[in-house]
């Protein structure tokens, strides 16, 4: 078939800091779908929207171009609401596991579609495979009666949700077009509006240990995918949070699962338990139910209730034993004082070089590696106290994980000013 647009065209369109129409937008979508874009040619396009950016119409266009690229999913029969959360990644992130069944306590459907890691931050459905027999992958069917039987299900998103968004990723990782605002947005929302969910929550993380290292970017992103949201129908909102130090006190997959399991029990870092609770509320507010208290359904057992049986719905067994790496090595104060900063972006590396990510998407990962903080800024310190333990099945691995903390720590005489964990709220 005769193409209705020239490639070069397009591209010189963004070159020159030009608009594209939705029909040249719709055809650049479909086209490099069906592979008559070649990579080279957009690559180069993506490199011309990073430098020159895109305008409302033009994003809010690109995203339903990418939805339409694959299947839409539809909760309507459940007769519940749907909320869902997206955060934009972090070390530390273990939100979702005590979030989704705690949201799920109070008759809200809980659809989290999750992803694997990548590099220093962590992916929710790696964490949830530390536990034995716990399965990712659900058919669209088993998701929807999990849904209305559980309430809540995380699960990998099936190939049939935005296949433009897939191909496109991959590209941008490889041609350092990932930052582009414009493609960030357009990738984060095409997945979660074909999703379907009623009510969308995003996470927009802040700090080294974050995609985005300051407040502005951060907050330019999170107003770009809550316009898109609205645009398409789906209440949406996004807190902007404090990602320069790890969240609670674990990085790793099955330590991440054990402090989840201690929040849903009531307990947990109080910074987990903060946030977790926040966005709760936020997503049950959005969903219909301002009034809600989840604080309370995690100290009442109810929040643990939904997820055990969220788990063993996906062949997992809420019991077992939890891996345990084989080998450890603690990093210990150097001096006394008080701990005034930990750097995540370190520590998330450290996680890493340890076996706990990936490098490639091939990559296996190591359920027992990661790194356990046993404290965090503000706290008082000695000179030889540990301040984190490293785990891995191996030792090799040590060295470079410790050369990635070289400076991670520092401790001062006095304490300075700890930032708030929730920055902002944009909706």
């Amino acid at each position: 078939m005769s193409e209705r647009f020239d490639t070069v065209d397009i591209i010189r369109v963004k070159r020159d800091r030009g608009t594209l129409s939705p029909e040249q937008i719709d055809w650049t979508i479909d086209a490099y779908t069906r592979g008559v874009i070649a990579d080279e040619q957009m690559a180069a396009l993506n490199m011309a929207i990073l430098l020159n950016g895109m305008n409302r119409e033009e994003i809010s266009r690109w995203t339903a171009a990418m939805i339409a690229s694959g299947e839409r999913m539809d909760f309507s029969s459940l007769g519940k609401p749907t909320s869902d959360k997206h955060s934009t990644g972090g070390v530390g992130d273990k939100i979702t596991l005590p979030l989704a069944p705690l949201v799920a306590v109070f008759g809200v459907a809980v659809p989290q579609l999750s992803g694997r890691g990548l590099g220093h931050t962590g992916g929710t459905l790696d964490k949830l495979e530390a536990i034995p027999g716990w399965r990712a992958a659900l058919s669209n069917d088993e998701m929807m009666s999990q849904l209305a039987d559980v309430g809540a299900v995380i699960c990998a998103a099936g190939a049939g949700l935005a296949p433009a968004d897939k191909k496109l990723y991959a590209l941008r990782d490889v041609t350092a077009t990932v930052e582009a605002i414009p493609l960030i947005a357009s990738s984060i929302m095409s997945k979660k509006i074909a999703e379907g969910t009623g009510s969308l929550v995003l996470d927009v993380k802040v700090g080294s240990g974050a995609f985005m290292k300051n407040a502005d970017d951060a907050r330019e992103l999170a107003r770009t995918m809550v316009t898109l949201g609205k645009d398409a129908g789906v209440n949406t909102v996004a807190l902007l949070t404090n990602m320069s130090t790890p969240l609670g006190l674990t990085a790793g997959n099955a330590i991440e699962v054990q402090e989840s399991v201690e929040v849903l029990a009531g307990g947990g870092p109080s910074d987990v338990v903060e946030l977790t609770v926040a966005l709760a509320k936020e997503m049950l507010a959005a969903a219909g139910q301002p009034d809600a208290d989840p604080a309370a359904a995690l100290q009442d057992g109810r929040a643990m209730d939904v997820w055990r049986r969220m788990i063993s719905a996906q062949g997992g067994d809420p019991d077992a034993e939890l891996p345990v790496a084989r080998e450890s090595e603690t990093i210990k104060a150097a001096a006394d004082g008080v701990l005034t900063e930990l750097d995540a972006l370190s520590v998330g590396v450290a996680a890493w070089r340890l076996g706990a990510g990936r490098a490639r998407k091939e990559d296996a990962v190591q359920a027992g590696a990661g790194v356990r903080l046993h404290a965090k800024p503000g706290d008082t310190v000695q000179a030889g106290q540990p301040l984190m333990t490293l785990l891995t099945d191996t030792p090799e691995k040590f060295e470079r994980a410790k050369e990635a903390l070289e400076g991670a720590a520092v401790i001062a005489s006095q304490a300075s000013g700890i930032q708030p964990l929730i920055i902002d709220r944009i909706s």
